[in-house]
């Protein structure tokens, strides 16, 4: 199983394989069909105090980052999301956030390989 990250803006492509948004808001101005989803796992994202902490309120990254495994080590929908995930050979895991390297798609990617 290989999982990849990729900004849901950037435009689908057949080396994708299964998509994954996972982000709890849906993107603004993107089309479903220009999404090309498989699964939509709003409830493997952030808790919506802890996003709002972080972009909003300028939570650190390491604060955050700690706190969203937290959340992680308590969600139900990861081990879900990591069943899913096994049953595709190629997977891409993907976010809206602006920076490729501090978003929680990195954190959530990191818990699912663990």
């Amino acid at each position: 199983m290989a999982v990849r990250l990729k900004r849901v803006y950037d435009d689908p492509a057949p080396d994708d394989g299964f998509r994954v948004l996972v982000d709890r808001l849906w993107p603004r101005g993107l089309t479903k069909e220009r999404a090309a989803l498989g699964l939509w796992a709003k409830d493997a994202a952030p808790s919506t105090a802890l996003r709002q902490a972080f972009h909003r309120d300028g939570l650190p990254w390491d604060e955050f980052e700690a706190s969203y495994r937290a959340e992680l080590a308590e969600n139900p929908a990861v081990g879900a999301l990591r069943d899913e995930l096994a049953r595709h050979p190629v997977s891409t895991l993907l976010y809206g956030a602006q920076d490729p390297e501090r978003n929680h798609a990195v954190v959530l990617l990191d818990v699912l390989e663990a």
